[in-house]
């Protein structure tokens, strides 16, 4: 990102928190304002100031604010923008505004709405708001629809937006751009136009830059690409953004197992996926779904349940462990020192480990051909870094307690641990993606369990062997 880039994105942050300031002090002068003229020019205020706003500078706001206030404020965004602001904000809050509208309110606020955009609002409307919707929707509008809806999501179907130009191939292109110039506007983010023939096959793409610069007589047929990158809408989203990083796209058409051109990936749908994977990714690690930050006591409390739920299992199993072992502890009390700190050094270096995996993972940079051997690395690296900082550990268990034998100890327990953390770490990731679940949610929560038992395990066993 550029100076000019980074000056503009700080200056659309500092607007929003501006308005976000200048609304809280009118909703607070409307509260305190008993004259019903002075009330009246407090909401004209509120009015004028949202109207001026961006959709996504509106959801921003409305993520910030606490829920009376942000109802308050929904009240009066323009009701032409109400779709593309449920579009902006979070899951969460979503249904909060969701919940304040009645039917005929969401009905306008999604007639408003492409195909595609009303496919990634359905999950969270009314069944009738739904009908209601579909019913008003032209016929090629509800086949787009229909298509939408039947793709599982975190897919590129589910993804795709159906706004693109198409031309044939044996046009000039000073056809195209007579063509061009009756629309009313060029969908976002187009880059190229796609190159189809009477049955939709697509033949190959014309780039923007080609159809401006070329002389307006020539064929579209000799200047288009067709060394193009295309999607199966059956192709999982994620994939399909390693794709448009990889070859720096725009825009790509997705095309059905017969070449035909059913829509189209553009960088918005991908940045939107990238961004709301990784906060579902943020949130997942830690055991919780989306939350609104202004929710509920109670309704917060119980997302996050089954993420203690968990950690309360895992710490009971640990104790248990550790309990197999007083006899031990009793007898030299160091041992309770020092346990934590194999267990702490292990954890570490297998995050380290599912840290490089998960990302690996992603890239699609681990297949079987190379699982094992990154498996015999991780393994080697946790060897050496178990003799060189178990020697560390041993050394100062060794000094400050003046047991040569508890330093030896420290340095088996450490380096073991330590291996056991590199395959966890490794092989966890590997096991969750072949169950289909995200390896990045799991992984950590599971080397915590493992290095915590196999730490206390291993120590206080060496420990009682060779020690007590």
């Amino acid at each position: 990102m550029n100076d000019i880039d980074v000056k503009n994105t700080r200056g659309r942050v500092d607007t929003v928190q501006q308005c976000l300031e200048d609304i809280k002090v009118i909703l607070e002068n409307h509260q305190n304002i008993e004259v019903d003229s002075r009330q009246e020019q407090s909401l004209i205020e509120l009015q004028e100031r949202l109207d001026s706003m961006h959709p996504a500078d509106i959801a921003a706001m409305l993520e910030q604010l606490p829920l009376d206030e942000r109802l308050v404020v929904w009240k009066f965004i323009p009701s032409d923008v109400d779709g593309d602001v449920l579009l902006e904000v979070s899951d969460a809050v979503r249904e909060t505004l969701i919940a304040d509208m009645d039917t005929q309110e969401l009905v306008a606020a999604t007639e408003q709405l492409d195909a595609d955009e009303i496919a990634d609002l359905a999950p969270d409307l009314p069944e009738e708001v739904i009908a209601d919707v579909f019913s008003s929707l032209s016929e090629e509008e509800r086949l787009q629809l229909k298509a939408a809806l039947s793709y599982p999501e975190d897919t590129v179907g589910a993804l795709m937006d159906f706004e693109m130009v198409t031309v044939r191939e044996d046009v000039a292109l000073d056809v195209v751009l007579r063509y061009l110039r009756r629309l009313e506007r060029l969908p976002p983010n187009t880059d190229k136009l796609f190159v189809v023939d009477r049955r939709e096959v697509l033949k190959g793409a014309l780039s923007v830059s080609d159809l401006i610069v070329a002389a307006p007589e020539t064929k579209v047929c000799d200047v288009m690409s067709t060394d193009i990158v295309t999607f199966n809408p059956d192709r999982d989203a994620e994939s399909a953004a390693h794709a448009f990083e990889r070859y720096d796209l725009v825009s790509a058409p997705v095309v059905d197992a017969y070449s035909r051109i059913v829509g189209r990936m553009t960088i918005t749908d991908i940045v939107d996926y990238i961004r709301e994977d990784a906060e579902q990714e943020s949130l997942g690690k830690v055991g919780l779904r989306d939350e609104d930050l202004f929710s509920s006591v109670w309704k917060s409390a119980k997302n996050r349940w089954l993420w203690l739920a968990v950690n309360l299992g895992t710490a009971f199993f640990a104790s248990r462990v550790i309990g197999l072992f007083e006899d031990s502890i009793e007898k030299l009390v160091a041992l309770a020192a020092l346990m934590p700190i194999v267990a702490a050094i292990a954890g570490n270096s297998g995050n380290q480990t599912v840290a490089l995996i998960v990302r690996a993972l992603a890239f699609e940079e681990i297949n079987r051909s190379n699982a094992r051997g990154l498996l015999r690395k991780e393994l080697s690296i946790a060897l050496v870094n178990g003799i060189l900082w178990g020697s560390v550990a041993g050394i100062f268990a060794w000094l400050l307690y003046g047991n040569v034998s508890l330093g030896f100890v420290m340095l088996g327990a450490m380096l073991l641990n330590l291996i056991v953390g590199a395959g966890v770490g490794m092989l966890v990731p590997l096991f969750l993606q072949k169950m289909g679940r995200d390896p990045a949610i799991g992984s950590s929560v599971l080397l915590t369990f493992s290095t915590d038992s196999m730490g206390f395990l291993i120590f206080l066993g060496l420990a009682t062997v060779f020690l007590v």
